[in-house]
């Protein structure tokens, strides 16, 4: 049987009745027998109700097709009330992307889930056509038991290899705006594109954040719904041949979001969930980045749904360069120079950089990047993680504090979080954690400069982090959680947006945290930032902390020697953050507000903006 009479199968077999994420559901039964391993091991619960009569006869038609015998469906039909839930969909949101390939089924009044293809769960896994072994780790929950296994890695390729794709409504968290006028500019950005989850939330905390400035000046309503249109979105098609011959399509995004004070800067991101509202996110937040820094510049972000792991250099250079054949011609010195993202490194931003500099014919100018030879400076990747580490160190100087002595959560564990590592040891903090897409690593000893090093090492060899916790018996990796449970005082997420949410803020409200420096673009997610608010944890902003990797791409053009460099960094961040808590006390913030800087840095940054679009006119 093939893939696609697989998925066919499977649609025959499972009917979901799909509403907004966050409210209740209605979920067929499908067949498949209980495993005792996990009789005590409840999931998802929620009141009963009686079926409606539509749903009613949907059961009875799945009763005929799963051919049970006549005194099965007799007791089926007789218990089918009982087997009815109303289950609560609280799933991750890469679950909730895959709920149509993995369901939660109700077996004998305990929830569990049930894998589409196979339709069944647990060990019952080994019976599912492609004859996967299931779980190895009997110990884990039925959900963190589905998956990891590689059955479910399967329903998960089906899914991206079928064209009939689901697209599920994201709940959309609305924050309580104090005046009905911001609440305007969040409607309209929401009826325009109300399937841009990350966008909206951003843009919803940047009005958030500027309530107090729309409040005294009306005129800025009109400023803040034209800047949160992009001016420029690039969507298009890059054909690239692998190894083998075959040819695959994905797709390129770049958005030049606001030039008013000058040419766009920004990263390009290659991830398998890349999307335009992502790129819309980070180019808005990119934009408010560089108006808030000392280097007048405008934003821009972009990138492509292309996943760079598991590419040969071959296929990857062949995809690089079939993305820049329609994107070079937007870019240059005085329009765009993209810098590195997630998924994009020096091996891609090399192979962009030649095709560039082949079509344009020139060299004036360069993409931000760390090869010295055609980019500048060598220490342009160490800028945003060693500017994270910068702006602690003021914010604690503001309250008589220093890093030296205290323990620090750190989240990812690529370029930006290796160097936030390596700074906090030079400042003498206790670094303990890092993390990765499967779990954390936690060391109570906390890092130094050799196990930073055997770090990088086992991640250039695409080898797990649990690698770490072989040599080093003081250590330990967890699997499919995060670090925020371990006792910190300072959080750096560096990880991805929306990486902290609302049970995560709590854990780290409860582990001692009271400073959170965003590493990531927008890590937390509207509720968990209210719990963070309501625990007077300061909260030091993306835009202002993250600014070192603007800084960098201009201090880049002039080969700097690395003392002089990181000199030239830190009085770069000194500024933003003088300039952050000036537009907050100006505006009535009290500076030991732990919001403060984020109201701070989006008022000083929009009003950077706001001048020069009343300046230059309606364009």
């Amino acid at each position: 049987m093939d893939d696609i009479s697989l998925i066919q199968h499977a649609q025959r077999h499972h009917h979901l009745v799909v509403r907004e994420l966050g409210e209740e559901i209605d979920l067929e039964i499908g067949p498949g027998d209980d495993d005792p391993a996990f009789s005590s091991t409840p999931l998802i619960s929620g009141p009963t109700r009686e079926p409606s009569a539509e749903e009613h006869d949907e059961s009875k038609q799945m009763a005929m097709v799963s051919q049970l015998s006549s005194e099965d469906q007799d007791l089926s039909k007789s218990h089918s009330g009982k087997r009815k839930k109303k289950v609560v969909k609280r799933w991750r949101e890469e679950w909730a992307d895959t709920y149509k390939w993995a369901y939660v089924d109700v077996k004998e009044g305990t929830a569990r889930i049930f894998c589409s293809v196979c339709r069944e769960y647990g060990r019952k896994h080994r019976r599912n056509p492609y004859g996967n072994e299931g779980s190895r780790n009997m110990q884990m929950s039925a959900l963190e038991e589905h998956n990891n296994s590689l059955l479910h890695k399967e329903a998960l390729r089906l899914q991206m290899a079928s064209k009939d794709k689901i697209i599920v409504d994201k709940p959309i968290f609305v924050k309580a705006l104090m005046s009905k006028t911001a609440g305007t500019i969040v409607e309209a950005a929401v009826k325009r594109d109300p399937h841009e989850f990350e966008f909206i939330q951003c843009a919803q905390e940047v009005v958030h954040a500027l309530e107090r400035v729309i409040a005294k000046n009306s005129h800025y309503v009109n400023m803040m719904e034209r800047l949160l249109e992009p001016e420029r979105m690039i969507v298009f098609r890059v054909p690239w041949v692998d190894d083998r011959g075959e040819t695959h399509v994905n797709r390129g995004f770049r958005v030049q979001f606001n030039q008013t004070l000058g040419p766009c800067r920004g990263g390009l991101r290659f991830h398998p969930l890349m999307n335009l509202s992502i790129a819309k996110f980070l180019g808005f937040q990119q934009t408010l980045k560089c108006a808030l820094s000392p280097y007048k510049l405008g934003g821009a972000a972009g990138g492509s749904d292309f996943d760079p792991k598991g590419k040969s250099d071959c296929e990857v250079m062949r995809f690089c360069q079939s993305f820049i054949n329609e994107l070079y011609r937007y870019l240059g010195p005085d329009k765009d120079l993209p810098s590195e993202e997630m998924g994009v490194g020096a091996r891609e931003m090399g192979y962009m950089f030649g095709q560039y500099r082949r079509l344009a014919s020139h060299v004036q100018g360069s993409f931000t990047g760390p090869r010295i030879i055609w980019s500048g400076t060598s220490l342009r990747t160490e800028a945003t993680g060693y500017g994270l580490v910068f702006f602690a160190q003021l914010v604690l100087a503001e309250m008589n504090k220093e890093l030296k002595g205290l323990r620090c959560g750190v989240s990812g564990c690529g370029k930006i979080a290796m160097h936030v590592l390596e700074k906090l040891l030079a400042f003498g903090a206790i670094p303990i954690t890092v993390s990765d897409a499967k779990g954390y690593l936690v060391d109570e000893d906390g890092f130094d400069y050799m196990k930073i090093q055997f770090l990088r090492d086992i991640k250039a060899q695409n080898r797990s982090l649990r690698e770490y916790s072989k040599t080093y018996a003081r250590s330990k990796y967890y699997d499919e959680v995060k670090p925020w449970t371990e006792r910190c005082d300072v959080a750096f997420p560096c990880a991805s947006q929306n990486e902290i949410d609302q049970s995560d803020a709590i854990n780290l409200v409860n582990s001692g945290c009271r400073i959170l420096v965003e590493g990531s673009n927008m890590p937390c997610t509207p509720e968990a930032v209210d719990v963070l608010r309501k625990a007077n944890v300061l909260i030091a902003p993306a835009i202002a902390a993250g600014a070192g990797g603007v800084a960098a791409g201009e201090l880049e053009l002039i080969n700097w020697s690395p003392e002089e460099f990181e000199s030239k960094l830190q009085e770069a961040m000194k500024q933003t953050y003088q300039r952050a808590l000036k537009a907050a006390t100006d505006f009535g913030y009290q500076k030991e507000s732990p919001e403060a800087l984020v109201h701070g840095a989006a008022i000083s940054a929009f009003l950077s903006i706001a001048s020069g679009m009343s300046d230059q006119g309606c364009v």
